[in-house]
């Protein structure tokens, strides 16, 4: 028997501190109009120098559960996606665990770059569509700023910190999950990586501080000639077209990228949902943060479908077609 899962809350969590586009002119040779108009990002937020993933993670589900009213002691899963854990061990989903308390959880981080959501929601509805589990939360969080080289005028521009989290829970009546693809180009996986063992992709090392490192160009090539493709076939396994699709929620990388995807799959930019604007990429935390933002303002509805595809370091990508029926909110959303 296979049983049905649906998201049920989400939440969401951003650090306090600015870094605008004018901040960062006095930091490296650019400018805010170029910025702008190679990314579409005006600003993005810092986390404090004693602020963790962890923390940001703890956050966003005290967000979750603010707004719907939820009890999560009887969470049986805790899934984080994140490259920036706050220790290699213990995970940061151990550390949430402990924190609220949930004594009968398994527990596991895992590192999918910027389709980590994707991956985590896939790997949540495959415990409970097999019966082994009921109700696992899905985090995911990073601070990027803490691997930032912000003497890189062309990858400083892009990142900022963030986490977002939903509840996924059996129902045996509204099937929440509707279709999923995922893929993997590992031979591509010296175009963006986190240095430390970056000399065995074959690269000379450009940054020594453990810090992020990308070729723009061949991730864009890769992502046109990769997504598109593989979106039509996460499509046509639920039988339907993408003009059945309410919201396409890809990653927020790069509006020079995510402009170009939607005109090759044909799809209206006004129905595509980003969060790239006022926080940047956020690597996995951009897809859950995207979505809350169209919950918030009004443009998810119940029994909307929503596209979610992630794409990133690896490389790897991982695609979900959700129909979307969350639980009645308690309290308004706090003001990101």
């Amino acid at each position: 028997m296979v049983f049905h899962s649906r998201i049920t809350a989400t939440g969401t969590y951003i650090p306090q501190r600015k870094l605008t586009n004018d901040d960062l002119e006095n930091m490296v040779d650019t400018s805010h109009e170029w910025i702008v108009q190679r990314t579409g990002i005006y600003e993005r937020r810092i986390a404090e120098r004693d602020e963790f993933t962890s923390d940001l993670c703890i956050s966003a589900v005290r967000n979750l559960i603010f707004r719907y009213n939820k009890t999560i002691e009887d969470v049986d899963f805790i899934i984080v996606c994140t490259t920036t854990p706050d220790f290699p061990f213990p995970t940061v989903s151990c550390l949430i665990q402990v924190h609220f308390h949930i004594q009968n959880a398994g527990a596991i981080d895992i590192s999918a770059a910027c389709a980590g959501f994707s991956y985590g929601l896939i790997m949540a509805h495959g415990l409970i569509a097999s019966g082994l589990h009921r109700k696992v939360l899905v985090i995911a969080g990073e601070t990027l700023s803490k691997i930032t080289d912000y003497s890189d005028r062309t990858t400083c521009v892009l990142f900022g910190d963030a986490a977002g989290a939903v509840l996924l829970e059996r129902d045996d009546q509204f099937e929440g999950f509707v279709s999923h693809h995922v893929g993997s180009d590992g031979k591509g996986g010296a175009h963006i990586y986190r240095t430390g063992l970056a000399n065995r992709l074959g690269e000379q090392m450009l940054c020594n501080n453990n810090c992020i490192v990308q070729n723009g160009r061949e991730v864009f090539r890769w992502v046109m000639r990769t997504i598109p493709d593989s979106i039509h076939q996460l499509i046509n396994k639920s039988s339907q077209t993408i003009n059945d699709v309410d919201w396409f929620i890809p990653h927020s990388a790069n509006m020079r990228l995510i402009e170009p995807l939607c005109e090759k799959l044909e799809f209206p930019l006004e129905r595509t949902l980003h969060s790239l604007t006022r926080f940047g990429n956020t690597s996995s935390s951009t897809i859950p943060l995207s979505l809350d933002l169209g919950i918030r303002n009004g443009k998810i509805l119940a029994g909307n479908q929503a596209l979610l595809y992630g794409f990133g370091g690896g490389l790897v990508h991982a695609g979900v077609l959700v129909r979307l029926q969350l639980d009645p909110l308690v309290n308004e959303p706090l003001p990101l």
